[in-house]
């Protein structure tokens, strides 16, 4: 059932629909090297399969689960030879699935061949890039999310299975009601022919293939192994999960929890989660929370499932009810701002160092006041460049704890 040309492919109509980047690519021949973001079955493989095809180009794939740098190197000495071939059309293509696992040093041996043109590379994750894939990687390649199939790519891909599957084409299939096989596959390609197939297998020959509510809901609760239920919603899940603690509804909050941990999520990928949010979302009205937050994902670490659900559910339900701030991460945000629009502004001469006597003749370093020389352990004296000496990046939220630090800059800085 693989799609074999775009035509036959279903979904993500935003890439490779009309004047989508990657029909684009396709048509012109020239792929350039990019990773496909998305939940599990919506054709991340499949499509980088069809621009192998449509343009020709060798094909070579790597498992981030079972290749290391070995492997790598010598796919990619075999894509040089093949460069030079007087037979090749296209660039090769190094497909790479699960490319998040890839350790940092197995991410560094790619980066000279897609540099210099050796290969195309085209990487499949179910993890945000932005966490799992190094910088380096991330500006040599082009990011496009993938998309859970809707409810019309799924009828879609029902019919054709019907009438196109050498064993579903020879039996009588009696489709009634499709709410809860489309429920159940969750916008998941391979799910949703798994369910065929279970249906198919548990029905006797001869019998037609009944496909309505009950008999899908009934089969599948009789084999809970059919479908894999980690990849249900992810993205949705995980974001409704987020905006229940930073709207502070710890009962949404935790239902949302529990709905990942039923549906089999990775529990350091929601501890990881936690900790983002305790510093984005309660930040300095609770520095506490960090730390827990921390704690969390150590113990998730120690102790694994199924006890890690109650850390988990603890570390949820304190940063739901905590008091929240993202003064931290909108002061981070607004100087990484000022740096992009005004460029390498020089360090004031009083608080640079000065190992060598040169640089003392210079200045570096005249006149720095030693905060705690003085009263307080504090003397007002100019740390911004000069042409940002009036500035200001963090503005203290409304809360009890940065009321309290609001108070104290004020009176230092009296300002």
């Amino acid at each position: 059932m693989r799609p074999q040309t775009l035509d036959d492919y279903f979904g993500q109509t935003h890439i490779v629909g009309p004047g989508g980047i990657i029909r684009r690519m396709i048509d012109t021949g020239n792929v350039a090297s990019f990773i496909l973001w998305g939940p599990p079955g919506v054709g991340k493989t499949t499509l980088a399969r069809i621009i192998a095809k449509a343009t020709k180009s060798e094909f070579h794939t790597l498992s981030a689960v079972s290749s290391g740098v070995k492997e790598v190197r010598e796919v990619i000495d075999q894509c040089r030879r093949e460069a030079k071939s007087m037979f090749s059309q296209g660039r090769p293509i190094l497909f790479i699935d699960e490319i998040h696992r890839f350790s940092k040093s197995q991410q560094d041996s790619l980066l000279g061949a897609v540099e210099d043109g050796t290969v195309t590379l085209i990487g499949a994750t179910t993890e945000n890039p932005s966490f799992e894939v190094i910088r380096p990687l991330l500006s040599r390649a082009q990011v496009y999310t993938l998309k859970p199939l809707e409810e019309a790519d799924l009828q879609a891909l029902l019919d054709r299975a019907i009438t196109g599957d050498s064993v579903l084409a020879g039996r009588t299939v009696d489709v009634k009601e499709t709410a809860a096989l489309f429920r159940y596959s969750g916008g998941d390609a391979r799910k949703l022919l798994n369910i065929l197939d279970l249906l198919e297998q548990s029905t006797a020959a001869g019998e037609p293939i009944v496909i309505d509510d009950r008999t899908v809901t009934e089969r599948l609760q009789n084999n809970p192994q059919a479908y894999d239920k980690g990849g249900e919603m992810h993205y949705d899940i995980i974001s409704a999960f987020i905006k229940s603690v930073r709207g502070s509804d710890p009962d949404a909050a935790v239902y949302w929890l529990a709905r990942m941990i039923a549906g089999g999520e990775d529990p350091e990928f929601i501890a990881r989660r936690l900790v983002i949010l305790a510093a984005e979302d309660i930040g300095l009205a609770n520095p506490n929370a960090l730390l827990l937050a921390n704690a969390t994902y150590d113990a998730i670490l120690k102790i694994g499932m199924p006890e890690g659900r109650i850390p988990l559910s603890e570390c949820t339900i304190y940063l739901a009810t905590s008091a929240k701030s993202n003064s931290a991460y909108l002061a981070i945000d607004a100087a990484l701002a000022e740096v992009s629009a005004s460029g390498n502004q020089p360090v004031p001469l009083h608080l640079r160092n000065a190992p060598t006597g040169l640089m003392k003749k210079l200045g570096y370093g005249q006149n720095y006041k030693y905060a705690h020389d003085y009263p307080g352990h504090f003397v007002i004296q100019q740390f911004l460049p000069d042409k940002l000496r009036d500035v200001r990046f963090y503005n203290p939220a409304d809360n009890p704890a940065e009321a309290t630090i609001g108070a104290r800059q004020k009176s230092r800085w009296n300002r």
